[in-house]
């Protein structure tokens, strides 16, 4: 049993519970997660099965889109509406579409973000949620993320009361705090905020649609047809250079062999997947280091 399973993930699960309970509906160990997903956000959770272990570091790096709304007037310890609130204040003026797009405009780019103390990001060996629930305050690295699109999903020109939720579509690169950004957003609109709501629309170029929920997985088990929602590697690694060899070949790269770099890779910047005439895919290969005219095993799926 092989290949990626595009679980859409139910909110309330922490990316690892997911990976727990796949491991004992399909008893197998071999199973991971490619990116954590906060425990209130659903969506698209690529997971990986048996040999597709070794690729998950290939499908991190994608953009992310999700869809989400932000609460301007509370604020809360964890970003997100499971915090405890640390701030209110009411929304005492009238929030025009143009002022909300204006600050879409203000945050579609680079940007730095200081992730939350509630999360996973590590400082010293140690997770920042692990000092939070500790009591403990400690510096956190600013990173700087790519915000791709930034768009408000709302028809109404004007937004009021005494607090104002308003839903988003945003598409990021990876590590983008999205609660945040709906902190960021609050702060630029003049109020405090916390992310209301998220599901992860895509990651990548998997998408909602794509996903089964643990309830369809169980019936296809039932069935005996788990195989056939897993995605191959050769497909969950489509935006890779491919190439074909013969069985001879197949054979040396099985055993992660070196082999002569074809002239059509010569230029070849990172991984090559490996594959046989059958649509098999063997292994990853990169350019030697220190023989340009030869090509190394990066991964090789046994």
């Amino acid at each position: 049993m092989d290949g990626v399973l595009l679980l859409h993930k139910p909110p309330g699960m922490t990316s690892h519970d997911c990976v727990a309970r796949i491991r004992r509906m399909l008893r197998t160990k071999k199973v991971g997660h490619t990116g954590t997903l906060d425990p209130n956000v659903s969506g698209v959770l690529p997971i990986c099965i048996g040999k597709a272990t070794r690729i998950a570091e290939f499908l991190t790096g994608s953009t992310k889109t999700y869809e989400g709304e932000v609460t301007l007037g509370i604020a809360t310890t964890t970003e997100d509406s499971d915090g405890e609130i640390v701030a209110k204040q009411k929304v005492d003026r009238i929030i025009h579409r143009s002022d909300i797009e204006e600050v879409f405009r203000q945050l579609t780019g680079e940007i730095a973000q200081t992730p939350p103390m509630y999360s996973a990001v590590k400082v010293n060996g140690k997770k920042l949620y692990e000092y939070a629930r500790a009591g403990v305050e400690v510096e956190r690295p600013t990173r700087i993320v790519t915000i791709h699109e930034l768009t408000l999903l709302e028809e109404r020109d004007t937004f009021s009361g005494d607090t104002v939720s308003f839903r988003f579509r945003v598409v990021c690169s990876k590590g983008t705090y999205v609660r945040t950004l709906a902190v960021m957003i609050g702060e630029r609109l003049g109020y405090p905020a916390h992310m209301s709501d998220l599901v992860r629309t895509a990651s990548g170029p998997f998408s909602l649609q794509d996903c089964v929920t643990f309830e369809q997985l169980e019936r296809y088990i039932e069935n005996g047809q788990v195989q056939s929602v897993l995605l191959p590697i050769e497909k969950a690694l489509f935006h890779l250079p491919k190439y074909e060899i013969n069985d001879k070949v197949a054979e040396k790269v099985k055993n992660g062999a070196i082999l002569p770099l074809p002239a059509f890779l010569q230029s070849l910047q990172g991984p090559v997947l490996m594959m046989t005439k059958q649509s098999e895919a063997l292994a990853l290969y990169i350019k030697h280091p220190a023989k340009p005219h030869l090509m190394k095993p990066l991964k090789v799926f046994r």
